[in-house]
């Protein structure tokens, strides 16, 4: 494969995902197909699509996933759309009923509201998590890899993903949002959350400063707690407001994972990764906010 081919996919490979969001967007709700089924299918084909890229044009080789490392992946991901699912049965209802099938605004007006405060709400849980001790105890198990691809991604205890989920759909069901405005922007955050993760050699260039990027979530997860930082995975606008924004260019981590490896157990240790969150928080065990 020619260099020439590899420099135009670095190019092209942003927009395509953001083509095919509106592509499937307007074909589910024009052809009124199942939101929850099209969300599904989405999420599977995202992944699929940075896989493959990761492997066109990979940022560091050395994290491209194992054979190994995809299988337990492959487990968090399960248990986690297993899990979620269950878990959340009360959380869609409530928001089904909350949500009006039409609302007050236009659609093309009500989206990109819906995406401020969404991402607005996502990025003062994710902050919360990495301040507060307990709660670091839940997320910290996504930043125990010591790289950042589109597989691990799916590394979450699953209580960190039903706080995180359950309030940012309170958030725009409770504010009115139609469930086609909530769709379209559930959609967005499904292709923003892998993308920012995944292992490909994509700049966004002066766009940072409005959409977040794998340059910045790379940052996110260094071990240098200096430069670790921006804690939105869609919008970049609330780490500006909330100085947080860490989008320095080029700059590549020292290192990923924890500042702390021994705080947590290793990924491939699931139960064990799930039951530390019930040991006493004498401190936030390699946050990249050091917080205590």
């Amino acid at each position: 494969m020619g260099e020439q081919f590899r420099a135009a996919l670095r190019h092209v490979a942003y927009p395509s995902l953001l083509v095919a969001l509106v592509v499937i967007s307007a074909a589910t709700l024009r052809m009124r197909w199942d939101l929850g089924r099209a969300n599904q299918l989405f999420l599977l084909g995202t992944i699929g699509y940075m896989a493959l890229l990761e492997r066109l044009i990979p940022y560091e080789p050395e994290w491209v996933p194992n054979a190994r490392e995809w299988g337990w992946y492959g487990v968090y991901f399960m248990l986690t759309m297993i899990g979620g699912a269950l878990s959340q049965v009360p959380v869609s209802a409530l928001v089904g009923w909350a949500a009006p099938p039409h609302g007050a605004l236009p659609l093309w007006a009500e989206i990109p509201a819906a995406l401020l405060l969404g991402s607005l709400a996502n990025y003062l849980v994710h902050r919360w998590c990495h301040t507060h001790p307990r709660l670091w105890r839940l997320h910290g198990v996504h930043h125990v890899p010591d790289k950042v691809n589109v597989g691990n991604n799916g590394v979450n205890h699953l209580l960190d993903v039903l706080l995180t989920q359950g309030c940012v759909q309170f958030s725009l069901a409770l504010a009115g949002f139609s469930e086609p405005a909530v769709f379209v922007v559930g959609l967005f955050v499904v292709a923003q959350g892998y993308f920012v993760h995944a292992n490909i050699d994509v700049r966004l260039g002066p766009l940072n400063h409005v959409l977040a990027g794998p340059e910045q979530h790379r940052l996110h997860h260094s071990t240098d707690l200096a430069e670790a930082g921006h804690y939105g995975s869609d919008l970049s606008v609330w780490d500006h407001a909330f100085g947080s924004f860490t989008w320095r260019p080029g700059r590549r981590p020292v290192a990923v994972g924890l500042a702390d490896p021994g705080g947590f157990p290793a990924t491939d240790r699931v139960v064990a990764s799930h039951l530390q969150a019930w040991r006493r928080p004498a401190r936030a065990a390699g946050s990249p906010t050091g917080s205590t």
